[in-house]
């Protein structure tokens, strides 16, 4: 279901079921008689595929015409059909020989040039295409193609020049145990790998999703089989997992109820078990081929592949969004300037959102498939290879690169030393000049009940200050009280914990002018609804030494309100409390305004004036010593408590 066509030369085999028609025997170079019917002959076998047949009665033709031109293209072709490209090389080379710079005969510069593409001869190829071009001067698609190519020539032998420092090594540890390996996938915390496992290359060896997990010290540990609800009898293989690793979406093909021979299904993890997968139903699965899924680290964008109608080529990126309603939207087509005539497949969007990594035969290329990027702000940016060695004459065709930007993980293939075919799963360093521009990290940790101590499941959500623009919402586990949000360069976040019952909590991280730093863990301790209890209002935000609200606080101000008006029958004091710095009875009285401005603002906005009141505490209540920055920081504060 997954296996791809693994070298450039499906092109040249298409190519040549489209071979130059010369075959009006009339027309040949030759002038025997005998010849041209052994060449007669020698084609009845060819267009039936029995290319041995065909071999044969073409060596009797040369034999009678040693300068058969046609004889000895048709002879290439069919040692090519037959795997022999050594002397398909040498028949193509001979006609060449022999028919010159002849504009009749340019045909046999674009099959050379192909040929030479396809073996890594660069240089004679580009010649090859530009001889084909100057000889044909009429315009076709095949000269369109010839154009690309030469592009994709002239781009090799320069990246092959100029080689870029990947430093690829197999990773370590027990991940590399199998035959197979592929499509590596892992949370944003990197604590895990989950990848497709085939023990042998026959395809009809079933395919299973495996996952690794790291050892304390780092080392990636034995797989196991992912779960017994995702792994059948049947293939299952290519997935993402979400940026908190507790959403699932994988291929599936023909051992579950779905409307194609490969669906894409969805599994959610609750504590460490995965639920039975459920298909993502019609908006994404057709009655084609779907498969090689990428979830955006908020959940609710997924790239897929498939080669349903409506496409620009054979197999393209489509992608489909999550509705309000939890269900996903019909999938649209990614668009042609990522997808082209040809096939474009094994889509990751990183973390950040913002690019997306996928594999191509129709960008400018080394040939097969090559690993591209592009970048979206408004619309997706032109492709960019990402070179050589990563990219080679070879198929390269799925890349997972880490939230920082800085490594990336992906299958190769190779013999090992018993001489048979294994594909390992390899780590790379990305270079600088291809690194992400918005790196990302996340901060993770358990959610609490304050009062029994136990961790317990609470909505966590995720919003841009600057424009209080909703980035995610997602529940941590309901078993283990894990959460985790991805935090990308280029915006200030607030973050809010809640749940029915207890006081909301939230944090701030601002990353918009500066980089996103190390991962961050930070539990979180919810408190019931009770008398007494109080949660910072860590958004609120006042310039200095002043008292109007900024326009970043209105997030914060809004959770008050949603919180207010969940819970009815309570009352708050707004506490305003500053730092040391200035007299105690100048800080008493902008404490004193700055809890009055957040009260006024709630009064505007229709909560009850009995369920509120106020207070300036100044500097008296400090949460820490103010002998730091950082200190002073945290002691200029609003809160609210819950009062009689």
């Amino acid at each position: 279901m997954l296996r791809l066509a693994c070298s450039l030369s499906i092109i040249l085999l298409s190519a040549l079921t489209c071979a130059c028609q010369r075959t009006m025997y009339n027309n040949l170079s030759t002038k025997s008689k005998k010849a041209a019917e052994l060449y007669e002959q020698a084609d009845f076998y060819y267009l039936r595929k029995d290319y041995r047949s065909a071999v044969s009665y073409l060596q009797k033709a040369i034999k009678k015409d040693n300068e058969f031109i046609e004889a000895y293209f048709r002879l290439g072709n069919s040692n090519y059909r037959l795997g022999d490209t050594l002397r398909a090389r040498s028949n193509w080379e001979k006609a060449i020989s022999i028919a010159g710079e002849s504009p009749g005969h340019s045909y046999l510069h674009y099959y050379i040039g192909e040929l030479y593409f396809e073996t890594g001869e660069y240089q004679k190829s580009k010649e090859a295409f530009a001889t084909y071009l100057e000889l044909n001067k009429a315009n076709s698609r095949r000269k369109t193609d010839v154009k690309m190519r030469y592009k994709s020539a002239a781009f090799a032998i320069s990246s092959m020049d100029a080689p870029l420092e990947f430093n690829p090594r197999p990773v370590g540890g027990a991940l590399n145990r199998f035959a197979l390996q592929y499509f590596p996938v892992m949370p944003v915390d990197q604590q895990s790998m989950i990848f497709t496992r085939r023990l042998g290359i026959d395809p009809s060896q079933d395919e299973d999703l495996y996952v690794s997990h790291k050892s304390a010290d780092g080392d990636w540990q034995v797989p196991v089989s992912l779960s017994d609800h995702i792994n059948t009898v049947f293939n299952e293989g290519t997935c993402s997992i979400s940026a908190d690793g507790r959403m699932l979406i994988f291929t599936s093909c023909y051992g579950r109820q779905g409307y194609g021979g490969c669906d894409l299904f969805v599994s959610i993890k609750s504590g460490s078990e995965w639920s039975p997968p459920e298909n993502l139903g019609p908006g994404i699965n057709t009655g084609a081929w779907e498969s090689q899924p990428s979830l955006s680290a908020d959940g609710r964008t997924l790239y897929f592949v498939s080669d349903r109608d409506g496409g620009f080529g054979k197999r393209d990126i489509w992608v489909s969004r999550k509705g309000a309603n939890g269900n996903w939207t019909k999938a649209e087509n990614a668009g042609d300037v990522v997808n082209t005539p040809e096939d474009e497949v094994s889509p990751f969007i990183h973390p950040n959102g913002q690019r997306l990594y996928f594999a191509s035969k129709g960008h400018i290329g080394m040939g097969g498939f090559d690993i591209y990027f592009s970048d979206r702000i408004s619309q997706w940016s032109t492709p960019v290879n990402m070179g050589y060695p990563l990219n080679t004459g070879k198929d390269e065709v799925s890349l997972f690169i880490t939230a920082d930007g800085s490594k990336g993980y992906y299958s190769k293939e190779l013999v090992d030393n018993n001489n048979q075919k294994r594909s390992l799963i390899y780590e790379i360093d990305i270079p600088e000049t291809l690194r992400i521009i918005y790196k990302s990290t996340f901060v993770k940790g358990i959610v609490y009940d304050a009062a029994t101590k136990s961790p317990m499941e609470a909505t966590v959500e995720l919003i841009n200050l600057l424009n209080d623009e909703k980035l995610l919402v997602v529940s941590s586990d309901s078993l283990t009280g894990n959460y985790l949000m991805v935090l990308t360069e280029g915006a200030e976040y607030g973050l809010y914990v809640t749940r029915q019952g207890y006081l909301y909590k939230s944090l701030r991280f601002n990353y918009d002018k500066k980089e996103a730093g190390e991962p961050i863990v930070i539990d979180i301790w919810l408190d019931p609804v009770i008398t007494g209890a109080k949660t910072i209002l860590n958004n609120i935000f006042f310039a200095v030494d002043a008292f109007e609200l900024d326009p970043r606080s209105r997030t914060e101000l809004r959770e008050i309100i949603q919180f207010l008006d969940g819970n009815p029958e309570i009352s708050i004091r707004i506490e305003g409390h500053t730092d040391n710095t200035g007299s105690s009875s100048y800080n008493m009285e902008l404490s004193g305004k700055r809890a009055k401005a957040v009260y006024d603002y709630l009064l505007a906005n229709e909560i009850d004036n009995e369920r509120l009141s106020y207070k300036g505490f100044g500097l008296l209540k400090p949460l820490a010593e103010n002998t730091t920055e950082e200190n002073r920081a945290l002691n200029r504060r609003i809160e609210f408590r819950i009062v009689e």
